[in-house]
């Protein structure tokens, strides 16, 4: 004997009265994560009515996006699977990043917890572990739980959780970075130190445009108008973790931009191309600049992006700053541009900032001289408007 089909958001129930007396409904649910294959479950009662409200309960939750079907994956089965179907979108650097979060931070804890068995104090657990055996910094932790709720998050819109446990766990407290740009006796002194050396004109143009390390090592000519006096900066050279071949990627938060440089700029990317110029006569048949890269060793090929770094510690500890990190050469770039009065709109757009809150909140009060520049301006200001009464 069977009922009639009582149907819902994913699809339909049928009730039917069983051999042994019991009656069941059977609804479908989706597909299963691990196999693709139909879900299918059943709801058993004594009698008609009982079963068909029970199944009436379902369906109403799952109209309401609150039903969560009952399953048994495991926490590290469903972390596979969000890794392999729903990470397409992101930048293989990013995707490697996560598998190893994964893999090393998540899995050897949690991997074995059935999915919605998982609670937030076993995950708070595991991040105190983290902090205070296994030393991570702050920041490391809160990149590994971006990671975990992500996949959580992904779980939860496809019904396999009613809520996402990691909402009710407590992150530690990130310090944000004090930046250090270099003071104007220190730009000096690095300008001095740099005279001469083999990566002089690549730290030069960095000093004073304020790309990213892997953003000038991955400017081509093709990308250089001199007539213009203008950079076109969309893509970045770099080895991404985990990879073993130096290869371009997009830029960090894929925002594409023309830098008007300085003429000084210009002129040093003159010297670089008459630079290679004579590189390519001497090699010969050796010299090979395929990507027509901007920067590259006497043979044409590109400079790693480690060698370039230690370069730059070795001439910092030289004049007696070997705390400075080469992004601080970006730093130094957007501070010396507000200080000269660029608006923070032009600013955000050179250094290719997300917006133009994320710059000033960065940068706005990064030097103590700036607020009394500030103070100065609206004191000329005031006395221009009393000198005019």
């Amino acid at each position: 004997m069977s009922g009639k089909t009582t149907r819902g958001a994913s699809g339909g129930g049928t009730i039917r009265k069983r051999s042994d007396g019991r009656w069941e409904a059977r609804y479908t649910l989706g597909f299963d994560p691990k196999t693709g294959k139909q879900i299918q479950k059943s709801i058993y009662g004594k009698t008609q009515k009982e079963v068909r409200q029970k199944l009436n309960q379902v369906i109403r939750e799952i109209d309401e996006g609150t039903f969560v079907a009952p399953n048994s994956i495991k926490l590290g089965d469903w972390l596979d699977i969000w890794l392999k179907d729903y990470t397409g979108n992101i930048k293989p650097a990013t995707k490697s990043a996560y598998e190893q979060h994964v893999r090393v931070h998540l899995k050897p804890y949690l991997g074995d917890i059935r999915l919605t068995k998982l609670a937030p104090y076993m995950v708070q657990k595991v991040y105190n572990m983290l902090l205070d055996d296994m030393h991570l910094s702050p920041k490391s932790v809160k990149n590994i739980h971006g990671v975990f709720h992500r996949s959580l998050e992904q779980a939860k819109k496809l019904g396999y959780l009613r809520v996402n446990p990691l909402e009710a766990v407590i992150l530690p407290r990130v310090e944000k970075k004090q930046i250090k740009p270099l003071e104007d006796s220190d730009v000096i002194s690095f300008l001095n130190a740099i005279k001469g050396d083999p990566y002089e004109l690549v730290l030069f143009v960095t000093a004073f445009t304020g790309l990213r390390q892997g953003e000038v090592l991955g400017l081509t000519w093709d990308c250089v108008d001199f007539e213009n006096g203008t950079l076109l900066i969309n893509k970045q050279h770099n080895r991404a973790k985990g990879e073993k071949e130096f290869s371009f990627s997009s830029l960090k938060n894929d925002k594409i931009r023309v830098l008007t440089a300085a003429f000084d700029v210009m002129d040093a990317l003159r010297k670089q191309k008459a630079q290679q110029h004579m590189w390519a006569i001497q090699a010969g048949n050796l010299w090979n600049n395929e990507k027509n890269l901007v920067f590259t060793n006497e043979l044409g090929r590109y400079i790693n992006n480690k060698t370039l770094y230690m370069n730059f510690k070795r001439i910092m500890a030289e004049i007696g700053l070997e705390e400075l990190r080469f992004h601080d050469l970006r730093h130094t770039y957007a501070v010396n541009s507000l200080r000269a009065g660029d608006d923070i709109k032009t600013v955000q757009e050179n250094l290719g900032h997300s917006t133009a809150a994320f710059t000033l909140s960065t940068y706005a009060h990064a030097t103590p001289g700036m607020k009394r520049e500030s103070a100065n301006r609206m004191e000329q200001y005031i006395q221009s408007l009393r000198s005019g009464g």
